[in-house]
């Protein structure tokens, strides 16, 4: 594939380009350990991110109306908070542990993996997080984006195909003059699918120490990388 077909990489953020799970074990410990003591973060972060696929599947199936991220997240972690016994905090106490989302630091190659890549390409998120959200995070981890391009947008979540092809109507771009970046290999074969290049960036620590990810075979998509500066040296930037 000649990287001129490509006009606009548009990327996956939590996990691929943001370390949600590190960052909120690292806010947990340094600004709740008063509030919460005795609080696994580890665990709780794992718990937290892990109703994310269940909550978005209930907008998908129709069990809530269109429901944005920063509400299900606040959902999510209601329930979070009940299975680990935490009681008495504050509404802004919630309100502030909520908006971890939007303070998750990013892998140190994002920033200037994706700086390389601005030089030539148009970049943005494609994430199921907010606008508010993807905004917010990008100011405080520095991400150097063209435009926020949100799922909200569409009023889908991916995988679903309104998500991706929705992305490239907004750029006016055919499909495959749109490079999907991201460490899950689910979202880029729903990408691959509808016709856009795809890029696989490895994050083996993504959910910590004993949850792997198999890396993909290297014809698996158009590029498999280990970093965004990788990404930006395969495609010539």
């Amino acid at each position: 594939m000649s990287e001129l077909t490509v006009k606009a990489l548009v990327c996956d953020t939590f996990g691929t380009v943001v370390d949600w799970r590190g960052s909120i074990i690292r806010e947990g410990k340094a600004r709740w350990a008063a509030k919460l003591p005795g609080i696994d973060w580890p665990a709780f972060a794992d718990a937290w991110r892990g109703r994310y696929g269940p909550a978005m599947n209930r907008v998908r199936t129709g069990d809530l109306p269109w429901t944005g991220l920063d509400v299900l997240h606040r959902m999510m972690l209601e329930d979070t908070l009940t299975q680990f016994g935490v009681t008495g905090l504050s509404e802004a106490d919630k309100v502030d542990l909520n908006n971890v989302w939007r303070r998750l630091k990013g892998w140190p190659d994002s920033a200037p993996g994706l700086r390389r890549l601005k030089k030539r390409y148009i970049i943005a998120p494609l994430s199921n997080g907010s606008v508010a959200i993807l905004t917010n995070m990008a100011k405080f981890a520095g991400l150097p984006w063209d435009m926020i391009l949100a799922t909200e947008l569409f009023h889908h979540y991916k995988p679903d195909p309104e998500t991706y092809l929705g992305a490239a109507a907004m750029l006016n771009l055919p499909p495959g003059e749109v490079m999907m970046v991201a460490a899950h290999t689910g979202d880029l074969d729903a990408a691959k699918a509808l016709g856009l290049r795809t890029a696989y960036v490895h994050r083996p620590k993504e959910r910590g120490p004993r949850a792997e990810p198999k890396r993909p075979a290297a014809d698996a998509y158009d590029y498999v990388v280990d970093s965004f500066v990788e990404l930006a040296e395969r495609l010539g930037t």
